[in-house]
Parts: structure tokens; sequence; C-alpha cells
């Protein structure tokens, strides 16, 4: 924080310095008001950052559909619906007599008048299999051993299928090591121990490492790919998790930086030909091997923020236009019939027309005393040179069918680590922060391919890793 300046005398001011403090300190006032008028809907903050105070005003960028609430018609619900052949029968059978007149019935007629089935989960509890090799001597004296199958080494030892729930429950479900292993105890009978399961972490992370390695590869040569990153606590210290994903692969990285030497060394965004859709945060401009697509979303927050502070029209002109654009791309894109030129053109002249118009509104600040340099500009002016200098990455999803509107995909996979950080607090060691972003790098991109993260990581014990399509 910058020292604050001295009080100043002001029995020795003049009328014009006085002025002059007087628009300095309504200049800081309105900054700090502005600051603390940002919000999870009007900013890049989240939604943790509010608080637990109600919501005055909702700026929501969803507007109404005029459906009446609930179910809408011709919607197919699901229920719960009986099987053909269930596991098992119980029958009540009717009273063995009549309850009016007494005689005893014939219980072998009677047919079955309704069916109601439960579903339920059998009371789980562990087993233990024995395996044994044999030997035996020839008659002419050799002798010969057989061998236990390679996933055998121990004399007593965990098989994969309680391993995969372990890892699955501490990196898949987020839950502490001590609640995890309480669990296990509680369904299966097992008394695991919190450092076994850190211990199935480690082998499921060296089992899935070429897993992850082939989908940091794959991305590499995405068409498309969606790029994120978020602080994290590791050892006591900030680090910064880096996400790159698309809508079949996830890949998670850790780092002690957030900027370009993280991305360098994490070697997924350097020399890839493709489009990167991004927040515009600086050091993804660096990486000018490819082309670049802007969150739409974050700009149409920042728009909220924009019409909140300067009361001006164009906010909300650019948000109708950008808001309309992604409907009809969305349409055109399920009709699969991209946009013409003329359309594109038709778009982009109105776009030119309301930067114009803030433009005009909001035109750059110059320092008073005259001297060159750069000086403070309004929030306003900012985003407003941001849709000036990157029109043609605001506006790619347009042109390009396959570039996203945002950048969900990869927020979507931040969320998770954030989950974990909240349920379990942070990650203690640099090894449990890597191991983490390995299994769930997988568990990520193969559960958008369609298996089970159970499967994933039961296959990954045994020794049979799934590998993600190409």
């Amino acid at each position: 924080m910058p020292p604050k300046p001295p009080r100043p005398d002001l029995t020795q001011l003049s009328h014009q310095d006085k002025d002059r403090l007087i628009d300095a300190l309504f200049s800081r006032l309105d900054a700090v008001e502005a600051k603390l008028g940002m919000n999870s809907q009007n900013s890049s903050k989240p939604p943790s950052s509010d608080g637990l105070a109600k919501k005055q005003k909702t700026s929501s960028l969803r507007g109404k559909s005029g459906k009446a609430v609930g179910g809408q018609p011709g919607h197919k619900g699901s229920t719960l619906k009986r099987v053909a052949e269930p596991t098992s029968t119980k029958d009540h059978p009717p009273p063995s007599h009549c309850n009016r007149c007494h005689s005893a019935l014939a219980l072998e007629q009677a047919h079955v008048l309704e069916r109601r089935q439960v579903f339920d989960v059998p009371t789980m509890c562990f087993e233990v299999v024995e395996h044994r090799v044999y030997t035996v001597v020839c008659a002419c004296g050799q002798r010969h051993d057989s061998v236990f199958p390679a996933a055998v080494g121990d004399l007593a030892q965990y098989g994969p299928n309680v391993r995969a729930l372990g890892v699955h429950l501490t990196q898949g479900q987020m839950l502490p090591y001590a609640r995890a292993a309480e669990l296990i105890g509680e369904m299966t009978g097992l008394s695991v121990s919190p450092a076994t399961l850190l211990a199935w972490v480690g082998e499921a992370s060296l089992a899935l490492q070429g897993t992850a390695d082939l989908i940091a590869r794959q991305l590499h040569h995405a068409p498309v790919l969606c790029a994120d990153e978020s602080g994290l606590r590791v050892d006591g210290k900030l680090h910064w998790m880096h996400v790159a994903a698309t809508a079949e692969l996830t890949w998670y990285g850790m780092h002690a930086k957030r900027g370009l030497d993280a991305i360098v060394a994490h070697g997924i965004l350097p020399k890839r030909i493709g489009v990167l859709v991004h927040d515009c945060w600086a050091p993804y401009w660096k990486l000018d091997d490819g082309l670049h697509a802007l969150c739409n979303a974050h700009l149409l927050r920042e728009l909220v923020y924009a019409q909140e502070v300067t009361g001006q029209q164009w906010p909300t002109a650019m948000t109708e236009l950008l808001l309309n654009a992604q409907r009809l791309s969305a349409a055109a894109r399920q009709q699969g019939r991209p946009f013409d030129a003329d359309a594109i053109a038709a778009f982009t002249t109105v776009y030119n027309d309301i930067v114009r118009q803030g433009e005009q509104l909001n035109p750059p600040q110059l320092k008073p005393d005259g001297k060159s340099g750069r000086c403070k500009q309004s929030d306003a002016h900012n985003l407003l040179r941001r849709f000036r200098l990157h029109a043609d990455a605001i506006l790619r999803f347009i042109a390009d069918p396959t570039v996203p509107f945002s950048n969900n995909i990869a927020e979507r996979a931040v969320r998770m680590p954030k989950v974990k950080q909240k349920i379990s607090g942070c990650f203690r060691t640099i090894a449990g922060a890597d191991n983490f972003c390995i299994i769930r790098s997988c568990l990520d991109t193969l559960r958008k391919q369609g298996y089970s993260m159970l499967e994933v990581l039961r296959r990954a014990f045994a020794g049979d890793p799934i590998m993600p399509a190409a």
C-alpha cells in the first residue's frame, strides 16, 4: 500500500490550490467507492468475496425467458423405474383365514396383485483372497515352482478396488484423508490409516503419469484450447494452479509462479498453432504463435460495472450486441451454417460504432500539470481501450464456429481444486499438489470421455490404465 500523503496546512493554500485538492480528494473518493462497488456480478471477483450480506440489487446477465416456473410442456421426466428381473423377491402372503367367516383360505390359488421394488445396496464387507504357489519335484530330480502374479508382491496387501476407492474419495470427491479413511472403515470394515491413503495417492500418480503426459501432448495440438489459472496455498506459500482444457481434455499443472515462466515450464501453450481462449491476462499475449480469443463472460461483467459507474448507454448496447451475437452464432452452429462475410462485417460495424461512442464519452485523461507521461485512466476508458485493441479476439467466436463464447471450459476445471482447498485445506507438500494435478487431469479427462472415475483408478492400480481418445 502506498504511503498516505501528509495532511496539508489549509491556511497556507491558495484558492486555486484548495480547488485542486478538492478535485484530487473527489477522485480518490470515486476510486474507493468504485472498488467497494465491485462484486462477482460486475467484475472478475469470485462469489466467495461477496460475503454474507444480502444483495440489494441483482445485475445478472441472464434475462427472463418468459416461461412458467418448473417443467415445461413436452419435457420428459425421469424417475426410478422397476426392472424386469429383480435380484430377489420377498412374498407377503394374505392371511390364512377369512376375516369375515373365518374359513381357511386356499393360499395356493393366490396370485400376484401388485409388485413394488426397493433399490438398495448390500451391506459391504471386505474379502480376503489367498494366493498360493506350489512346488513339485520331477522324477529326474528337477524342481518346479509356480509363481505369484505380478500384482501380488507382499505377504498381505490391499487390492486394486479398495485402493481405487481411497484415491477416488480423496482426489475425486475431495475428502480429507482422515474422513476418507473413516468412511472406508464404516463401509467395508477395513481399518485404513490416512498415511496408507496418502501412499495410495502416490501410487496412483505414478500409474497415471503416462496418461497425463499424453493428455498434455494432445492439448498442445488441439485446434482450440481454453486456459486459466488460480492461486492455491501449498506448504503455506502461494502457488498457482494452471489449467488447459477442451471439451474432451483437461490438464492441471502446479507452479510457484503465475506468469510466463510457468507457461514455458509446462510446455503446452508455447509454440502452439491454434486458438487460445483466455481472460486477457497479459502473459498470454506473449504467446504469438497462434490466434487469441477472449472470454466474453468476463467482458460482460465488466460492462455491467461500467454501466453502474458511468450511467452511460454504450455498455448496455455492447452487452446486447455480444449476447445477440452469441444466440445467433449458437443457432447457426446447430444448423451447420456459419455466418457469412456480410453478417460478420455487419456485427463488426456495429461493434466499432459502439466503441467509438464510448470513446467520445470517456476521452483519455491528461496530467493537470501538462507534463508528459502516462496518466491513470478511468475503468471505462481502459475497458474501451481493450475493446478497441482486441476486437478480433473478442469477436472471433462469430467468425470461427469452433471458438466458444467464453472461457467457461477452463473456469469449470479451476473450480475443482478450489473445492478441494475449501473442503480439505491447503496442500501440505509440493509432491501432494503435483500428485493431485496428475490424478485430477486423468479423472476429469476420462470422465468427459464417458468413463467413471472409480473405473479409471481401478484400471490404473491393475496395471492397465485407460488412455484418452485423440
